[in-house]
Formats: C-alpha cells, structure tokens, sequence
C-alpha cells in the first residue's frame, strides 16, 4: 500500500511560482510511475505531468509545457512539481498519483492508470 502527501499549494499572483511536492510512504517508491493531475471546479481531472520511475522520461500537458517541470528523487521518496508563469486557468485541486504497474508512455495521462492517490491540494491563482 502507498500513501501520498502532496504539499506546496497556496495562493499566488498571476505569474508566480508555486512548488508542489508529494511524498510517499511505501518501501517501492522508486518501482512507480508519478503523475500529478488537476481539478477545477465543475471540471473533469485533467493530466498536467508524469515522470517514468527511473526519471529518465517526462511527460507534459499541452496547457503546462514550457511552465511546470515534474522531478522525482527515489532516495527521498519525493515527486516534485516546479510551476512557473502560473495563470488564473490553473487554478485547481492538483493531485500525486503513482502508477504502480508501470504503464507505457501512451498511458501515462490516464487517470484510470493511476492506483494510488493523495488527497490532493489546493492551488488558486489570482489575477
């Protein structure tokens, strides 16, 4: 079983930075694929990053290239999501998720291939 804790969410100004980390409790953190996903009010869960389990692969949302950038260090059992150029449209509940059976690189922003999940938490960006 793995639990995730995401941390790092808040308030910000358009433009800002935030930095959202999530850490995981299991002994085979380092076995998983990480993803990070979002959800805004009345919208469905949309997939913003993912990183393969060795980090050697990462993968973006059209909405987030060029802004967030999604890092992992196996050692510490952390999944990191770094946001800059931060806009009002990203606004949402943003969610760790582990993929525990490793799907390939087309499944990697499918939410239904994620097993675990944290309990997420709350970015709001001001305009």
């Amino acid at each position: 079983q793995e639990q995730l804790v995401e941390s790092g969410g808040g308030v910000v100004q358009a433009g800002g930075s935030l930095r959202l980390s999530c850490a995981a409790s299991g002994r085979t953190f380092s076995n998983y694929n990480m993803g990070w996903f979002r959800q805004a009010p009345g919208k469905e869960r949309e997939f913003v990053a993912a990183i393969r389990w060795s980090g050697g692969s990462t993968y973006y949302g059209d909405s987030v290239k060029g802004r967030f950038t999604i890092s992992r260090d196996n050692a510490k059992k952390m999944v990191n999501l770094q946001m800059n150029s931060l806009k009002p449209e990203d606004t949402a509940v943003y969610y760790c998720a582990a993929d525990s059976y490793r799907y390939g690189s087309t499944m990697v922003s499918r939410s239904d291939r994620y097993n675990y999940w944290g309990q997420g938490t709350q970015v709001t960006v001001s305009s």
